[in-house]
């Protein structure tokens, strides 16, 4: 066997032996927003107090209606992280002690932390095993009497399926909350990602598809929803005399507030999404096509109607057909010098806080009369994939040539072709 064909964690020939290029989309549009922005001296204009300034400057403000306009919706509201977008939702959704929130079990924390900040129980229901999101079947198992709402994950970039989510939701009453932090630009039956439920959240965290450092969007077409929103962002206990409000709930002591210069490099980059959104579809659609000849591996599949964002590249790994564990499969294709990786978060109610039920409320509340479990094996699809089946890479970015994506799709067939060797 020649040293090229031979695999580098036996000693041949790596695939790869320079980095691959960074991810970087911040340019000239946003280093002149910003120095407008630090010429101007205003680098946030919010006011705790009922005054023009308690919705912001004017860079937040041009922000929230350009990205209202771009998305369709009929308010957009800046917050300082995807995070604080979700707590803002989930305060202005009305949850609290006694009540469930039905969660993913496979997202980043956040998503599932949150009812626990206003005393609500997380609970867990299982992935869908194509899309990786919660779908109305998986929810349908765990409602109870108790849930008050359901936060839906478009994880991966893949829309999770609204139409049918929110048909449970409307004969049960719920509050739906979709998690868009990583499909902006994402499609679901010719609608936006992000704008499929009662509120929406985008995150502008430094990894996304367009970011501002830090930073997020919370967009509703309900008016009472958005201006419940603005107040838990701004300190509403402040302001709801002068202004009037009289639905107190959850309007305690909040600063969400985004600045002026994370919101004039948003502007710059909102403008940007969809080319870097065409990109990563390019991208991954190249890589799923090449390994989708291979044995025993599943790349990503997008459901009818809708558009993968493609935020990250799943593929779901066959040990049997391969002949070789997943473990040994991707540390020989690191070895040829592409980042590959397996599972994504551990399932979220796996984490200490759930299995020592380490908070305060919630689940330990007196309020709460249900009986809710974080044992393992609650979510058999969310162990599997993350145990035993997935894999994901990141390297389907703007920045990426073609023989920057030839050099990663050929690893994973050159480990492929040659995995009987690892297992000797």
């Amino acid at each position: 066997m020649g040293k090229k064909s031979q695999l580098a964690i036996l000693g041949g020939e790596p695939v790869r032996t320079r980095p691959f290029p960074a991810y970087r989309t911040i340019g000239a549009e946003e280093k002149r927003a910003v120095n407008e922005v630090l010429d101007s001296g205003n680098l946030s204009q919010f006011l705790g107090t009922w005054s023009p300034g308690f919705h912001g400057g004017p860079r937040v403000q041009k922000l929230e209606s350009e990205w209202a306009n771009y998305f369709g919706v009929k308010h957009a509201v800046s917050v300082n992280s995807a995070t604080s977008g979700l707590y803002a939702a989930l305060g202005a959704s009305g949850v609290g002690p006694g009540d469930e929130v039905i969660v993913s079990p496979y997202t980043m924390s956040c998503s599932a932390v949150g009812p626990l900040i206003y005393g609500a129980t997380p609970v867990f229901a299982d992935i869908d095993p194509s899309t990786y999101c919660i779908s109305a079947e998986t929810i349908r198992r765990v409602l109870t009497p108790r849930t008050r709402a359901i936060l839906a994950v478009d994880l991966f970039g893949h829309p999770a399926d609204f139409d049918a989510i929110n048909q449970v939701a409307q004969e049960h009453d719920l509050i739906v909350i979709e998690d868009a932090a990583q499909a902006p630009g994402a499609k679901y039956k010719g609608r936006w990602a992000g704008c499929l439920a009662h509120m929406g959240v985008f995150s502008l965290n430094y990894h996304k598809t367009i970011h501002s450092g830090e930073g997020g969007v919370v967009v509703t077409n309900d008016d009472e929803l958005a201006d419940r929103l603005s107040l838990i962002r701004n300190h509403g206990e402040t302001v709801v005399e002068d202004k009037g409000a009289t639905h107190l709930n959850h309007l305690i002591g909040y600063n969400y507030r985004m600045t002026e210069i994370e919101a004039a490099i948003a502007s710059a980059q909102l403008e940007k999404l969809e080319p870097l959104t065409r990109a990563r579809i390019e991208a991954a659609e190249f890589l799923s096509s090449r390994w989708s000849q291979v044995p025993g591996l599943l790349p990503a599949r997008v459901e009818p109607d809708c558009r993968h964002a493609y935020y990250v590249l799943a593929v779901q790994y066959d040990a049997q057909k391969m002949g070789v564990s997943r473990e040994r499969f991707v540390e020989a294709v690191k070895a040829e010098g592409v980042p590959l990786s397996a599972g994504y978060v551990k399932p979220l109610y796996m984490q200490p806080i759930y299995q020592q039920r380490a908070f305060r409320c919630g689940a330990n509340c007196d309020r709460y009369s249900g009986s809710v479990s974080y044992e393992k094996g609650i979510c058999p699809t969310v162990e599997a994939m993350h145990y035993e089946k997935l894999l994901y890479t990141m390297l389907i970015h703007a920045d990426l040539s073609q023989e920057d994506l030839e050099d990663v799709a050929f690893a994973v067939e050159k480990v492929a072709l040659e995995a009987g060797s690892l297992a000797a």
